[in-house]
């Protein structure tokens, strides 16, 4: 009994310590999960009518059209001139832009870079580009880069005391399976925006996007609704009729 009771004990404070953490990152951080085997999680690029989409508040109005709330968005990846996704974009199983494997210059091409994607059975994956290979069950697809947690450890490019810093956003993957949303709201180096990642417990993270980074989180009163992106990503629900 004396076992359990300190078990139970040490399992409250970690609990405890957990939601400490949490509520103390909240503060600097917009920080949404989402298990995306039971929410639905969407990338989107254009309208109905091939109109670039570009601002979460045209997002919010497509997803009203269709009767969804969007309970979640943020921008998902870089893009190249007139809001193309830059690299490869999957949407409903189609492949919309290819993988880009070339060297260049800016945050897309450090090394390594790497695909957030969602299959057809909803598990989501992040995988480094090189090793990347498209197949007909990914249902969404997103390239960006640089991938932030490489073999669940911070990417080893990255400097502690980089004076590089910028708002960032970013995605992760908890062990259980879960999808972690992070964008920060002040200026961060890469090694302390992967530092939060880890330390969120997840096993892969990467890279979305800097300056231009926009969140929609209402639940947390947090609303960005404007923009000019390539992909965003929306997690969304169905609206609850008004009965009277």
């Amino acid at each position: 009994m004396k076992i359990l009771r300190i078990a139970f004990f040490v399992l409250c404070c970690s609990v405890v310590f957990s939601c400490k953490k949490k509520d103390e990152l909240e503060n600097d951080f917009v920080i949404f999960e989402v298990d995306p085997k039971i929410e639905k999680v969407s990338f989107y690029w254009k309208d109905t009518d091939g109109t670039i989409l570009k601002s979460i508040s045209r997002l919010k109005h497509k997803t009203e059209r269709k009767s969804e709330k969007l309970k979640f968005a943020m921008n998902g990846g870089m893009f190249s001139i007139n809001n193309i996704p830059k690299g490869l974009y999957i949407e409903n199983f189609k492949t919309l832009n290819k993988l880009d494997t070339l060297n260049g210059k800016g945050n897309f091409y450090l090394p390594p870079n790497g695909v957030f994607y969602l299959m057809e059975n909803n598990k989501a994956q992040i995988t480094e580009s090189n090793a990347f290979r498209v197949n007909s069950n990914i249902k969404y697809a997103t390239q960006s880069g640089p991938v932030l947690l490489v073999n669940k450890e911070i990417n080893p490019i990255f400097q502690k005391y980089s004076k590089n810093t910028n708002i960032r956003n970013g995605v992760g993957i908890l062990k259980n399976g879960n999808i972690i949303f992070i964008m920060s709201k002040s200026e961060i180096n890469f090694y302390n925006f992967a530092s939060v990642f880890k330390d969120a417990g997840c096993e892969k993270a990467l890279y979305l996007d800097g300056f231009v980074s926009r969140t929609y989180y209402p639940e947390k009163r947090w609303i960005q609704e404007d923009g000019d992106f390539g992909v965003m990503i929306g997690v969304t629900e169905p609206k609850k009729l008004n009965l009277k």
